[in-house]
């Protein structure tokens, strides 16, 4: 059942129903017992070394060499009592809080890295990992803001990797031509908001189905990218796919905390923008009489109507921020990650972006540590490649959908989108 509660503008916000879902715990069980059989039972001699330190930390600190047997076992003995934890609070119809899932999913990461990581004599750079795995979840962030904000309005944005793609694509010429990095951004913000207009006129105006507009406009734009970059772009590389890049910018003291400040605090502008996003996106959902007003256009559009919320209106302009939200994401790809753009610059992150909205139930915060999560598996493939991991090459390219497919099909447990999302609304 899902309830409706009256807000202080009379608008009516539904809130989540039934919390029992014996799915998660099925999924904990699975990746326990997994695990055990993994690190347990094929444990590898030796010991792998994480190295710790960053030439400008404060504080040095030596390389920490975990045993792999006993890492193994207290990451298993971790992960079956976290499945427990899971099991009591389905019996007793609780939410589940949000350090379960992450305490279960650093013990298993730290148990694999280190299994697959044993005996090798190379050490592995965990400021380096950390921070290879921020870089590729920047745009995976501004592309679930965006995917947060559409959805909870009431319009499913399949169409984010459309939006990355031709923000990156005109963040890549117009600072080619203009050699400002600023015009870059504001161009990718237009382009992704460009896409957003006719996801938005045709879902809300004409009603037309919103999953099959967006997979239209993804194909339209990639299309449309790869065709002018073969016919526009190579011939002109060194005129329109040049753009100049942004170079970290150093906090002082933050940037010299072992281990976590180089990551953070030792990035570039569109890196903090995403900071500052993710918090003012947090609290203007929850906080202001905006955010308020778009969900409950999300929840019960009728019932925002009738205290005069312009149903319509509020969907449009909030749809188009986020398009604009999602083309910082892709302005990030060529001119911060990527020198250039190339074909098909975004590979699919923008239907990672849409899994981690889901995974991450629609919330802010959560969609930011989903996607934080896709991007160090992706990042971790580079990284056991490079140390000589046991584990198949085919396997590691696979790493980071399978993790995608196994938060989507399980760890979301029994959540549940916006009521009205997906659904056209008709006045009267």
């Amino acid at each position: 059942m899902t309830t409706l509660e009256t807000s202080e503008t009379g608008a009516l916000v539904g809130t989540t129903g039934p919390r029992r879902s014996w799915r998660v715990v099925w999924i904990y069980g699975v990746l326990t017992v997994a695990a055990a059989v993994a690190l347990i039972g094929f444990s590898r001699p030796g010991s792998a070394t994480f190295g710790l330190q960053s030439s400008t930390d404060l504080v040095s600190l030596p390389p920490l060499v975990l045993p792999a047997l006993p890492t193994g076992v207290v990451a298993s003995l971790i992960a079956a009592a976290c499945t427990g934890v899971a099991v009591m609070l389905v019996r007793l119809d609780r939410r589940q809080p949000l350090w379960l899932p992450i305490v279960f999913a650093l013990a298993l990461v730290v148990g694999l890295l280190t299994w697959a990581t044993a005996g090798s004599p190379q050490t592995v750079p965990l400021p380096g990992l950390l921070a290879g795995s921020l870089a590729l979840a920047v745009p995976l962030i501004f592309g679930a803001l965006g995917g947060v904000i559409s959805e909870r309005v009431g319009v499913v944005n399949v169409a984010i990797e459309g939006q990355l793609l031709a923000g990156a694509f005109t963040a890549a010429v117009v600072a080619s031509l203009t050699r400002s990095l600023i015009a870059g951004l504001i161009a990718a913000m237009v382009a992704g908001m460009l896409v957003s207009f006719v996801l938005a006129a045709f879902a809300i105006k004409y009603l037309v189905d919103q999953v099959i507009v967006g997979v239209v406009l993804n194909v339209l734009v990639l299309g449309l990218t790869n065709f002018l970059y073969s016919l526009v772009l190579v011939p002109a590389s060194a005129t329109l796919n040049s753009p100049p890049q942004f170079t970290p910018i150093t906090i002082p003291l933050l940037s010299a905390i072992p281990v976590i400040g180089p990551v953070l605090f030792r990035q570039t502008v569109i890196v903090y923008l995403m900071y500052v996003g993710v918090v003012a996106v947090t609290i203007g959902l929850f906080r202001t009489k905006w955010g308020l007003r778009l969900r409950a256009v999300g929840e019960h559009p009728q019932a925002a109507d009738t205290v005069g919320i312009s149903v319509g209106g509020t969907r449009f302009w909030n749809v188009s921020l986020a398009g604009a939200i999602a083309g910082l994401g892709g302005a990030y790809l060529t001119l911060a990650a990527v020198p250039s753009f190339t074909r098909d610059v975004t590979s699919g992150a923008g239907f990672i972006a849409l899994a981690a909205v889901i995974f991450g139930q629609w919330n802010p915060v959560k969609a930011t540590l989903a996607a934080l999560l896709f991007g160090f598996a992706s990042n971790l493939q580079n990284v056991l490649g490079i140390v000589g991991s046991p584990v198949p090459p085919d396997f590691l390219l696979m790493l980071p959908y399978i993790v995608t497919i196994f938060a989507v099909a399980g760890l979301v447990g029994h959540a549940r989108g916006p009521a009205a999302a997906g659904k056209p609304y008709v006045k009267g």
